[in-house]
C-alpha cells in the first residue's frame, strides 16, 4: 500500500530524529523516542509536544492550533497541530519535539 502525501512527509519528519520510532497514538501514526510519543500525524497535520519558546512559534504558523484529537474543546496543551502547508518545518518541529521529551 502506497502513502498519501502526508504521510510521507510526517516519515520524512521522523527520519531526522536518531531513534525515532513509528507507532500509534489515538489510532494514528506517532514517533515516539524511548517510548514517549512527541509527534503524531492527525488530519492532514502533524501535531508536536513543545514547551517554550517553541511552542509558541509553532502557534503562530498560520493554521496551528493546539491539538484537541477529541473535538470537545478540550485540548493538550502542550501539543501543537500544524498543517501540511507548513511541512517544509515539520523536521526542525519534530527534533525540537524530541527534545523537549528528553529534557
Amino acid at each position: 500500500m502506497s502513502m498519501n502525501k502526508e504521510e510521507q512527509a510526517f516519515q520524512d519528519a521522523g527520519k531526522a530524529v536518531k531513534g525515532a520510532a513509528l507507532s500509534q497514538m489515538f489510532g494514528k501514526p506517532c514517533l515516539k523516542l524511548k517510548g514517549k510519543a512527541f509527534a503524531c500525524l492527525f488530519d492532514s497535520c502533524m501535531v508536536f509536544k513543545l514547551g517554550g519558546d517553541s511552542h509558541h512559534d509553532a502557534l503562530e504558523l498560520s493554521g496551528s492550533r493546539l491539538f484537541d484529537p477529541s473535538g470537545k474543546k478540550r485540548p493538550m496543551k502542550e501539543w501543537v497541530q500544524v498543517s501540511y502547508r507548513h511541512r517544509d518545518k515539520w523536521a526542525a518541529l519534530a527534533k525540537k519535539a524530541a527534545a523537549y521529551i528528553n529534557a
